[in-house]
């Protein structure tokens, strides 16, 4: 399988428009938040449905800290889980399935017919603030830490299952969709492209 996208170029700055955060007159602040554009092609036979992950997987452990190490140990964030996408579908419009964010999380986000979306982890990220606490679903994009001084890359991660409907629960997760997808997977292309709120971390 091949991917792409006309909304940024793998391994490099993925815009602020298809960002959750962006810098602003008086720090940071919340960005355009669009879903980019996807397109995927070299299908393999017998292909009944896709799933899309985009993980963050640079992630501090210890956010906290005045500025974060590149070296500081790291972990998954997901921004975005999503299954059941027809097995006819072979891109996403810029834009189609997120545009801004939603305090307390998207509760219908939009997607193509039949396919369903998953909590990312802004649903844990926020559970403990009583504005923005909620189910967050679908796509939500970077907004990483910017005092964080490594740059952050975004695997965009479709994968061609030989199911139609993947066995996952209403509020599932990236770990419920790779936990499912066990001995399902007929191929896989990913894409990845980064991007940082800190003004000293360059490509």
């Amino acid at each position: 399988m091949q991917i792409r996208s006309d909304s940024f170029e793998h391994r490099h700055r993925i815009p602020a428009e298809f960002a959750a955060g962006q810098p602003t007159a008086d720090g940071f602040g919340f960005a355009p938040n669009r879903n980019p554009h996807l397109a995927w092609s070299d299908v393999p036979e017998g292909t009944r449905s896709f799933a899309l992950l985009c993980i963050d997987p640079d992630v501090p452990t210890d956010p906290g800290v005045a500025e974060i190490p590149s070296a500081q140990p790291r972990t998954d964030f997901t921004h975005w889980a999503m299954v059941d996408i027809p097995a006819d579908v072979r891109e996403l419009a810029a834009g189609s399935c997120s545009d801004g964010v939603v305090a307390r999380g998207k509760r219908e986000p939009r997607g193509p017919a039949g396919s369903r979306q998953g909590l990312n982890d802004y649903t844990g990220w926020f559970a403990n603030d009583a504005e923005m606490s909620g189910d967050w679903r679908g796509y939500d994009g970077p907004f990483p830490p910017p005092h964080d001084q490594r740059l952050h890359r975004y695997f965009f991660r479709v994968f061609a299952l030989d199911v139609e409907r993947l066995d996952v629960p209403d509020r599932f997760t990236a770990g419920d969709v790779l936990q499912a997808m066990h001995g399902h997977v007929l191929g896989e292309a990913s894409i990845y492209g980064t991007y940082s709120l800190n003004p000293a971390i360059t490509e």
